[in-house]
């Protein structure tokens, strides 16, 4: 049996999970500035999934390197999901 496609596949369902927590936690307590971090994260492990033989391990540093990338998109929609009141602001941050 090929088990490469459960493993990617729960693994992706679990870095996206991981994904959303760090998004609003980074939002509330830097801001959406910390966006270089996320592409510089993003382009690294894109890149490094490129060098790596193992199919299934390749897949999950690739499909945390896009989630990565894909947390930039959400680090702006957050802050816009904090001004419309849905999430709290952080009033120690100066915006």
């Amino acid at each position: 049996m090929g088990y490469q496609g459960v493993i990617i596949g729960a693994s992706a369902f679990f870095i996206i999970g991981v994904f959303h927590p760090i998004v609003i936690k980074t939002e509330y307590y830097i801001g959406k500035r910390a966006w270089p971090v996320f592409l510089i994260a993003g382009v690294a492990l894109v890149v490094w999934s490129l060098f790596i033989d193992s199919l299934t391990v390749s897949a999950v540093v690739s499909i945390t390197g896009f989630s990565s990338l894909w947390s930039i998109h959400e680090l702006v929609e957050q802050e816009e999901r904090v001004k419309k009141g849905w999430f709290p602001d952080n009033p120690a941050r100066k915006h």
